[in-house]
């Protein structure tokens, strides 16, 4: 490497291309985090409600298919194969999209309380991201799929541990107070050059 390269890479060009580097990669996963983020809030907006979304599920079934054929499409060069995607997805997304509304049918949301249906759809919703992840060799989506279904049960840890997180905390601020206040009521040293 020459000087005026050392220089170059000392005056902090190096920095901005790891951050466009950096950039551009959340760029690319920006429609997975979406995804992610959106499953969440329509379980924790469900759970607060006591009603479930219907249509927000749907919505979020579908636009995961979509996500599903924009990552594959530009790998694909005949008419041939970018049609039978499009079929594929569509008929993958179909079953899913039966299958929640099946979940929700009167009857069977008569069987199951708010909260507990829409985990149910979040992990219908996991497990047709995964599966189509995997069918279209999708490392990015099949994690999408893994990372929906993880938060299931982490959903429902915290649901029924949020009480006990409430009580370490204060347990913890007491502790913070009381180790404040008796700090500021010591005697104070005095030296004895005084």
């Amino acid at each position: 490497m020459s000087e005026t390269e050392v220089e170059r890479n000392d005056d902090g060009t190096g920095s901005s291309q790891t951050r466009s580097v950096v950039v551009r990669f959340l760029w690319q996963q920006l429609p997975y985090i979406v995804a992610l983020v959106l499953a969440i809030a329509g379980v924790a907006y469900t759970n607060a409600s006591h009603q479930p979304l219907v249509r927000y599920w749907e919505f979020l079934a579908l636009a995961i298919g979509v996500v599903c054929v924009i990552n594959k499409w530009p790998e694909l060069d005949s008419k041939e194969a970018r049609w039978r995607l499009i079929w594929t997805q569509a008929l993958h997304w179909v079953a899913v999209l039966i299958t929640m509304n099946i979940m929700l049918l009167s009857g069977v949301q008569q069987l199951l309380p708010t909260p507990a249906t829409s985990l149910i759809l979040l992990i219908l919703l996991a497990l047709g991201t995964f599966l189509a992840g995997v069918s279209l060799l999708s490392l990015q989506i099949a994690f999408l799929g893994l990372a929906m279904g993880l938060a299931v049960p982490a959903i429902s840890w915290l649901q029924q541990s949020v009480i006990f997180f409430l009580l370490g905390a204060a347990l913890l601020i007491g502790l913070g107070i009381t180790f404040w206040l008796s700090r500021d009521h010591r005697p104070r040293a005095t030296s004895a050059d005084e």
